[in-house]
């Protein structure tokens, strides 16, 4: 017997792909995820993040390859991962970071026609029984209160 765990909450995420909503997710405007953006990035709460805190910085151009990037958008890009990694780390106090990208979609790019870049922030201990037994991820805090917390330090537009 199989047992299952019922998320009808993510039928949306799996059952809409870029194709289908009629672009892509950084591209678009009026994102209640978006935080801010600067002259080349915006940077985003995870919708479906793999721990408190997650953030995604993507440059503003539509760009699925970071040898396309210019030279202005690739230090700006990781110019604004600096920041945003410095902010999480003085309001969440974590104990380390998953700092990367997935670039393409057999890397597990869930986006992937536009880069982008994963800040996950890691406490000691923060893997519990729940993944390793059930394949289940509990996050403790609503993506309300993590960009009420986090737009207190960072420059935050869609309040």
């Amino acid at each position: 017997m199989t047992d299952r765990l019922w998320a009808p909450w993510r039928y949306n995420y799996v059952s809409n792909s870029d194709r289908e909503t009629g672009g892509c997710i950084f591209c678009a405007e009026g994102s209640d995820l978006w935080l801010f953006s600067t002259e080349h990035a915006r940077v985003y709460l995870n919708k479906f993040p793999y721990n408190n805190g997650h953030l995604l910085i993507a440059p503003k151009r539509h760009i699925s390859s970071l040898g396309r990037l210019s030279e202005d958008e690739m230090s700006h890009l990781w110019k604004i991962v600096v920041i945003c990694q410095d902010a999480v780390s003085e309001l969440m106090n974590p104990d380390g970071f998953n700092v990367g990208m997935n670039i393409g979609r057999v890397a597990g790019a869930g986006i992937d026609d536009h880069i982008h870049v994963h800040i996950v922030p890691r406490w000691n201990g923060d893997t519990n029984f729940m993944p390793v037994l059930a394949d289940i991820k509990v996050i403790s805090q609503s993506l309300d209160a993590l960009k009420e917390l986090l737009c207190k330090k960072l420059p935050c537009e869609n309040k």
